[in-house]
């Protein structure tokens, strides 16, 4: 456990006052030589998909945090959305904020933000994007570090795209690591939480975060999950939280070589498992489409719609021959694979 250098737990929402102590109790009661609580995290405003489920206490909640860092002595931790929220947490003395994916998202938003935490004190950590794209979530860190803060965390918390049936937000693990790999001096964390979504994923995702070098985890934690007003399936109990914690396995046997070779070959790993869910979904809708034209009578062959598809690998191509070939030899296979099924 002393090897995760950072450690952020707290509620995913603030519900009560008693919620809050019993949580921050259990935590700080749990804690030992190689187990510190770097940062008590807890949504004041919960932005929420549906306008009827829990929306956070609210600014109520930050007097109470302060109590929480006094009788702890936990830094605080909260999410913000918009300058009016840097200024409240500023003077409530709130010692991180994080930006979640749904800003990230959003440039306009980001620079806002980015603004209002000029000549603050604050320590800024940025979530990536809903949408798995690396650029944005550079851009938005970017804007932090130009506004002149000089405490930055990245949080990995996966990526909405549909068909994902297995996480909550699919990990997507060659977008952090890719984002790592340039800023090396930022540290990384994994809000195993929302990547997840339910606890039984938790463990495996943690071991996955520190096997890529993530400097820490980031998990939602109740001390009665059960309960919960939000997302009660992804929150660990302090227990379940510090057992995770001491599960993580640590390999220190890898030198340069090996530890570059380990991440490529888990980035092939996880694009592999994307490559063979896509397969699946593609013969899945090739089905679909055997049954469309059986109702309406339709040829089997329909040679300019495969001429497409096979232009879509062409524009995508290597400019190598031994690539080239490949994806011959791949369209024969799947045009073959399909016309079969269909048949």
């Amino acid at each position: 456990m002393k090897n995760v250098k950072i450690i952020i737990a707290g509620p995913c929402a603030v519900e009560s006052k008693y919620q809050l102590f019993a949580t921050a109790k259990e935590l700080y009661q749990l804690q030992t030589s190689d187990f510190v609580l770097h940062f008590f995290r807890a949504g004041v405003w919960k932005a929420r998909s549906n306008h009827i489920d829990f929306q956070g206490i609210g600014n109520e909640a930050l007097v109470w945090l302060q109590e929480i860092k006094k009788q702890f002595g936990f830094n605080i931790c909260v999410e913000v959305a918009s300058a009016a929220h840097v200024q409240r947490c500023v003077e409530n003395n709130i010692d991180a904020i994080w930006i979640g994916a749904r800003t990230t998202v959003n440039p306009f938003l980001v620079q806002e933000i980015a603004e209002a935490t000029t000549n603050s004190n604050l320590t800024v950590l940025v979530k990536n994007p809903i949408n798995p794209d690396l650029s944005l979530w550079i851009g938005a860190i970017q804007r932090f570090q130009n506004a002149g803060t000089r405490k930055i965390m990245a949080v990995h918390r996966g990526f909405s795209i549909v068909g994902e049936n297995v996480y909550r937000n699919t990990p997507c693990w060659e977008i952090p690591v890719a984002l790592h790999l340039k800023y090396l001096d930022i540290p990384l964390l994994c809000d195993i939480s929302h990547i997840s979504g339910d606890v039984s994923l938790q463990p495996a995702i943690a071991q996955t975060a520190t096997d890529y070098g993530f400097d820490g985890i980031m998990a939602e934690v109740h001390y009665a999950p059960e309960q919960a007003l939000s997302d009660s399936k992804q929150q660990l109990s302090p227990l379940q939280f510090t057992n995770l914690l001491r599960s993580l396995t640590f390999s220190f046997s890898r030198n340069d070589a090996d530890n570059a070779l380990f991440i490529q070959r888990n980035l092939i790993k996880n694009i592999d498992i994307q490559i063979s869910k896509l397969l699946r979904k593609r013969m899945e809708t090739v089905d679909e489409i055997a049954s469309i034209k059986v109702k309406y009578s339709l040829p089997l062959l329909q040679t300019e719609q495969w001429k497409k598809v096979v232009e879509i690998y062409e524009e995508n191509a290597l400019k190598d021959k031994n690539y080239q070939h490949f994806i011959e030899e791949f369209l024969l296979l799947l045009h073959k694979s399909s016309l079969k099924r269909q048949g």
